[in-house]
């Protein structure tokens, strides 16, 4: 099955030619690299969020294989969708999903459910691939898709995702999409954005999924970095760092009512 893009033309240019030269412009020349083992990169159209990912994926050297989890905005589907087969397709290319290690992710958790419906108009995991496609030799990756905020249950995704990464003996670049807070006035998404973000520099997943409900925190990814911060720690995760953080204001300069995007490593 090849998964057609959902949002080409609207969050990114559909056109192979205009997107190469629209992730070009967010990458930063000459930035220091580092292994890393997660990444947690925003999801918004490129005009407003992708200078962040330009900046946080400029800061990684990039394997061959990627786990990429994303929120559910749409509703559909499974509370924890994994495809394990096909292809996803952007302008200009055809990125494999990666049917070993999908395979025994699955395998290894009972929590996730083959299900393509919860994908079919899923754009936070759509946009994290021009950019990997860029950067990555021949990437493959594992497309996972998470409406559960059930601490019980990211633990055991993430712990099966970091079990699976280990038994193949090929890293693999876990990718969380998410953004921060949405529609509030710059100075207090700045504020409330903090408090989930020292969480994640702190290595905190159950930490951050508490910290983004008791503070009401609209950060729709907290399941996704949650996830990949268990995944991240059984793989030897020892410090993160906040790469680049942004709001939509410091684009356009309407400061009233701003969405987050926060870009980090962790390592």
């Amino acid at each position: 099955m090849i998964r057609t893009p959902a949002v080409a033309g609207q969050f990114y240019p559909g056109s192979e030619e205009a997107l190469v030269a629209e992730v070009e412009s967010y990458l930063v020349p000459g930035a220091e690299r580092k292994r890393a083992l997660a990444v947690v990169c925003p999801h918004a159209g490129y005009v407003y969020s992708g200078h962040v990912a330009g900046a946080v994926f400029s800061s990684v050297e990039m394997p061959r294989r990627f786990v990429i989890l994303c929120p559910n905005h749409t509703g559909v589907g499974a509370a924890a969708a994994i495809l394990t087969g096909g292809a996803w397709s952007i302008p200009g290319a055809e990125v494999p999903v990666d049917e070993a290690l999908a395979g025994e992710i699955a395998g290894r958790c009972a929590a996730i459910e083959e299900d393509p419906l919860a994908h079919q108009r899923e754009h936070s995991l759509e946009v994290q691939l021009p950019f990997i496609v860029r950067l990555a030799k021949d990437p493959a990756f594992v497309p996972i898709c998470l409406a559960t905020r059930s601490f019980d249950a990211l633990e055991e995704i993430g712990t099966a995702i970091a079990e699976s990464i280990r038994s193949s003996g090929e890293d693999a670049l876990i990718v969380a999409s998410t953004d921060m807070s949405h529609y509030l006035p710059d100075e207090t998404a700045r504020k409330i954005d903090r408090k989930a973000i020292d969480r994640i520099l702190e290595l905190d997943p159950r930490g951050l999924l508490e910290t983004v409900e008791r503070e009401r925190i609209s950060m729709c990814g907290a399941a996704p970095v949650a996830a990949a911060l268990v995944a991240a720690l059984e793989l030897g995760a020892k410090e993160a760092e906040l790469v680049k953080y942004a709001t939509s204001g410091d684009i356009f300069g309407d400061r009233s009512q701003v969405v987050g995007y926060a870009g980090i490593r962790v390592c």
